[in-house]
């Protein structure tokens, strides 16, 4: 048995270690750079494809590295609260959409990019806080906390998130989220509303393209009660439908029908199945209980058969637009991290999805994996363990990803990595510090058609 002066000891130790690795990653300089002062350097190895001590049994390899583009974001020009990125990826045809915040409050900010297949160029597109122009002194959003979405119009949409509770009071001038859009032809960016729904940020969301309905999961500003739901109408700028429980997360959206389908309540981390409850654009006075029980803290876009897959700790779902029924496929987990936020389809096959476990952190101790999952075979794959690499190579740990998006040609995975300079390499956990962009190109022999 240890003794209470071994365990104050212990305890002594390991916060110094905690100091020392705090202090050795404040110490980076900003902006983040690559050697050289090259824009992104692009790597192929054999090291990407070995796995460590956590890898469970069962889970596939892919026999061929893939080539990796690696960025820092620009904009990171100071020492932020905590440079992150919480929201889904746009991937469209040429081009990736992103965004990463500060995290800092009552002023915060944050910015989105675009990336260009063809000229490799990642460039900042949206200054929040230029486009909000909000008094100096009043509240800012620090987050992109909701997905990108492009609508019918050619306009891309998305919503803010604030940083810490303690910030988002009236004293600050918190009155609620904003909705936003940018137009990659026009250059322009603009404010859609306001607080749609009073002193509620705006973290989750979901697009209709075709009706132009632009659907968001809510909190207030202290996060102190239930998420509300919020469908509100894009050409009309009004309301449709609000209601007090909304999904805390994550949404499914149906394109074939212009459903979506949302747990409306709070969830938690053990990846249990609940029913879902949904919304009907031809009936907007409600909200509709069905039977289908699925977890979900992440989903795909549907596919043309009517599929969705969706994501919750260590278990991928299957749920049927058209039948409204849900199965578990297996286990989505390669390691010991199981908490996944983002989860996307290649929609060349509709075979494969892709995902990184360990969103909130730790995904370095499993190696940082890319993973593809075969909904065909329900066959798990490394595609790559980027973690040890990058990290020995370029001092960059990549911890965490909340945004993964897949091209359209099943080609590419833009990923969007929380991560830190700095980082001391151990298994304590990274304190971020720098947000990075990878441009993982998947060798043909490894998504076989």
């Amino acid at each position: 048995m240890m003794s209470d002066i071994s365990r104050c000891v212990a305890t002594a130790l390991l916060l110094a270690g905690f100091t020392a690795a705090a202090r050795a990653q404040a110490e980076v300089t900003f902006p983040p750079s690559l050697p050289g002062g090259v824009e992104f350097v692009s790597d192929m190895s054999r090291e990407m494809l070995k796995p460590g001590a956590t890898l469970r049994e069962g889970v596939a390899i892919a026999a061929t590295p893939p080539t990796v583009d690696f960025y820092y974001y620009p904009g990171q020009t100071y020492a932020a609260k905590l440079w992150s990125a919480w929201g889904e990826s746009l991937a469209v045809a040429g081009k990736c959409y992103s965004a990463i915040g500060d995290h800092d409050g009552p002023r915060g900010n944050a910015f989105m990019y675009e990336y260009d297949v063809q000229s490799k160029k990642l460039r900042l597109v949206v200054d929040l806080n230029q486009t909000l122009r909000v008094p100096e002194g009043q509240y800012t959003p620090g987050k992109i906390h909701s997905r990108i979405d492009r609508g019918s119009d050619g306009w891309l949409y998305f919503s803010t998130h604030r940083g810490s509770t303690r910030v988002t009071t009236p004293e600050n001038g918190f009155r609620g989220g904003w909705i936003v859009r940018y137009h990659p032809e026009l250059k322009k960016s603009e404010i859609v509303v306001h607080a749609p729904l009073p002193e509620q940020t705006l973290p989750t969301s979901t697009l209709d393209p075709d009706r132009m309905i632009y659907y968001a999961g809510t909190q207030d500003g202290a996060n102190e009660k239930e998420p509300q739901f919020l469908a509100y109408d894009l050409k009309k700028r009004r309301v449709l439908f609000q209601a007090d429980r909304g999904p805390a997360r994550y949404a499914i959206f149906a394109r074939s029908t212009g459903r979506v389908y949302f747990h409306a309540e709070k969830g938690d981390r053990s990846g249990k199945a609940r029913a879902l409850v949904r919304f009907d654009p031809a009936a907007p006075d409600r909200l509709t209980p069905t039977k289908a029980m699925l977890g979900m803290r992440a989903a795909t876009v549907e596919t043309p058969a009517g599929k969705v897959y969706t994501i919750d700790a260590d278990h991928l779902w299957e749920f049927d637009t058209k039948t409204e029924t849900a199965r578990r496929l297996g286990d989505a987990a390669v390691g010991e991290k199981d908490y996944t936020t983002s989860l996307d389809l290649d929609r060349k096959t509709n075979r494969y999805v892709y995902y990184i476990p360990g969103a909130h952190g730790g995904a370095e101790n499993d190696g940082s994996p890319l993973v593809q999952y075969d909904v065909r075979t329900n066959r798990r794959k490394v595609i790559a363990f980027l973690s040890p690499y990058y990290h020995r190579k370029y001092d960059y740990t990549p911890s965490g990803a909340y945004g993964v998006a897949v091209s359209p040609d099943g080609g590419r995975v833009y990923i969007t990595w929380n991560g830190a300079r700095g980082a001391d390499g151990s298994r304590k956990r990274v304190r971020w510090n720098t947000c990075a962009f990878m441009v993982v190109h998947i060798p043909a022999s490894e998504r076989k058609p």
